[in-house]
């Protein structure tokens, strides 16, 4: 009997390739579960490995062919940059598309039909982490740095938006571009600013080379950034340098109840489920519940019972809104230390 096709997609090479990795990890065990259960509608999953390098153009190409090859559904993809075109590719050819990373809000405000998250919006990642400073850092000198992409430029808006509002104005709002590796201009401007905090919307690669030139211009400002600092690369870049720093994500996926057993599975495998591997994971499941309820794996019809059920994840109940949102939201905020590893800031104990 003829495997059903199905894909994950996003960073499987380039800067963000760690990314790539967690979730092409988490597809890869999902798959192999689903398979060692019955498989969907009796017949096995086949997974297809698209890499868009987070490239929007790449991501545009990868989804063209994806859907062309008919395959229902793509746990896809990580920029929200390569998202968002691929999206409009994924909705020509019918394929329902969950991202398990892409946060940037315009992904499920354009009212595609065949679109779902499972992770949470800029708009409210960047309200936590402007709680977390109005609260920590009042009356200190704050700036913003973002690296021009969907999800850097949006996140960083979203944060500027909510400090604001919170009656705090920074001092420097400066943007870089992606891939950049020499930082000591913006570095220097920090220091003459006398910043205390910098928040950066943009990717890890950048946001440690950062810390390292500020610490190497012997700053103490400390860094925070968003849901694409969630990766053991991060302190491979900055080494010790990397205590302190702050980013905000989801409470961490691997200490729920729901994830023991698959966690179990994965650290059996020499893999640390970490960042967006459940995410990919709970993508699996969700669709492939759903085509199980349906008897169907038209994206249309899958996307309809999705949106009107709960469904148990690794991640926990998860249900959606008619736009494709969870309605779980819950940002938190974690700090790195200097041995390479980070942890939940307990709620209310500051800085």
């Amino acid at each position: 009997m003829k495997p059903i096709p199905v894909a994950v997609a996003g960073p499987m090479t380039g800067s963000e390739s760690a990314f790539g990795r967690q979730m092409k990890n988490g597809a890869d065990l999902a798959v192999a579960d689903i398979n060692a259960a019955g498989g969907v509608l009796g017949k096995n999953l086949a997974l297809q490995v698209g890499d868009d390098a987070c490239d929007p153009k790449q991501a545009r190409s990868v989804a063209e062919k994806i859907a062309s090859a008919s395959v229902p559904f793509v746990a896809g993809h990580f920029c929200s940059s390569s998202s968002i075109p691929a999206s409009e590719a994924y909705a020509d050819g019918n394929v329902l598309q969950i991202t398990p990373a892409s946060t940037n809000p315009l992904f499920t405000e354009r009212k595609l039909t065949n679109v779902l998250r499972v992770c949470g919006r800029d708009d409210q990642q960047g309200l936590v982490a402007a709680t977390y400073i109005l609260k920590a850092y009042a009356g200190k000198n704050i700036a913003i740095l973002n690296d021009k992409t969907t999800y850097g430029k949006g996140l960083a808006d979203e944060t500027k938006k909510a400090l604001n509002a919170g009656g705090l104005q920074e001092k420097l709002f400066e943007s870089y571009n992606k891939g950049d590796k020499d930082f000591n201009s913006i570095v220097s401007r920090l220091k003459r600013e006398n910043i205390d905090l910098v928040y950066v919307g943009g990717y890890h690669q950048e946001a440690g080379l950062i810390v390292r030139q500020m610490r190497d211009q012997g700053m103490k400002t400390l860094l925070m950034a968003g849901d694409a600092m969630n990766d053991k690369e991060f302190a491979s870049i900055t080494g010790p340098a990397a205590e302190g720093t702050l980013f905000t994500f989801g409470p961490d996926p691997r200490n729920k109840t729901t994830a023991k057993a698959i966690v179990e599975k994965f650290k059996s495998k020499g893999i640390d489920p970490e960042g967006y591997t459940l995410y990919t994971y709970a993508a699996f499941q969700i669709w492939s519940q759903a085509v199980a309820k349906t008897s169907s794996t038209d994206a249309k019809k899958v996307i309809d019972t999705i949106k009107a059920g709960e469904w148990d994840t690794v991640l926990g109940k998860l249900s959606f809104d008619a736009k494709g949102d969870i309605k779980l939201l819950d940002y938190v905020v974690y700090r790195w230390d200097a041995k390479g590893n980070y942890a939940e800031i307990e709620p209310g104990k500051g800085t």
